[in-house]
């Protein structure tokens, strides 16, 4: 197994958007990643990138004031997207999900059951600060909390609320917890100083701590932005 960090854009936006605390008069620039988990049988996209139509104008496209988009390469750039067997959402967010546009058809999309019903509903949407035109037409399978993704134990479906209604993380073997966006920085597994908006700051926290007990026990865990750490390469290799 293998497992590739690719960077699917970059986003700038204020940073106290992001940290609470941090200014709202400086911005901060920071990569979009996307990870490609390889198996004797699978191939796993885990989260898709921006739409290229927002990079172009995210004004236009999401009426987004404050956030300027970049992108070298878009996930079909950066894969070759027919040969996937697996797509898995983290989140609804237009970072994560803004590619599904660019995938080919019947490459089955995972998404937890908890997070598609609130990308359907308006008050989960404002709060949340979902873009339901990137994932409006797009059929999913949905799954309820833990889920065995290919059988064997290998990749794992974690539900981690709180940034969103139905976030969710992902085992991959023992060794390895792609975190998505349950903390943006590293250091906000210890400080808790999370985006200033949310589902449930509370059940974010929980979320947080659930992983920070897994790095401190070993694990690798990825956070979901941090320029400071989150670079293309490989992540985990074994044997």
């Amino acid at each position: 197994m293998e497992v590739q960090r690719l960077i699917a854009g970059q986003i700038t936006s204020p940073a106290g958007l992001w940290r609470q605390g941090d200014s709202m008069q400086e911005p901060l620039r920071f990569p979009v990643p996307v990870y490609l988990i390889e198996t004797d049988s699978a191939r796993v996209l885990v989260d898709t990138g921006l739409a290229p139509a927002a990079v172009a104008d995210v004004r236009g496209h999401y009426g987004l004031e404050q956030f300027e988009l970049e992108q070298d390469a878009s996930i079909a750039d950066l894969i070759d997207l027919p040969s996937l067997t697996h797509v898995v959402l983290t989140h609804l967010h237009f970072d994560h999900a803004g590619g599904l546009s660019l995938l080919p058809p019947g490459v089955p999309v995972v998404v937890q059951r908890r997070e598609w019903r609130a990308g359907h509903d308006a008050a989960a949407i404002a709060r949340n600060f979902l873009q339901p035109r990137d994932y409006a037409d797009r059929e999913v399978v949905t799954v309820d909390g833990e889920h065995d993704l290919l059988g064997d134990g290998s990749i794992r479906l974690m539900p981690t609320p709180g940034h969103t209604a139905g976030h969710q993380s992902l085992w991959v073997t023992e060794r390895l917890l792609i975190g998505g966006d349950v903390v943006h920085f590293a250091s906000s597994l210890d400080d808790l100083r999370f985006p200033v908006f949310a589902d449930d700051h509370a059940a974010q926290a929980d979320s947080a701590r659930r992983l920070r007990a897994h790095r401190d026990a070993g694990v690798t865990v990825t956070p979901g932005h941090d320029p400071a750490v989150i670079g293309p390469g490989p992540v985990l290799a074994t044997t």
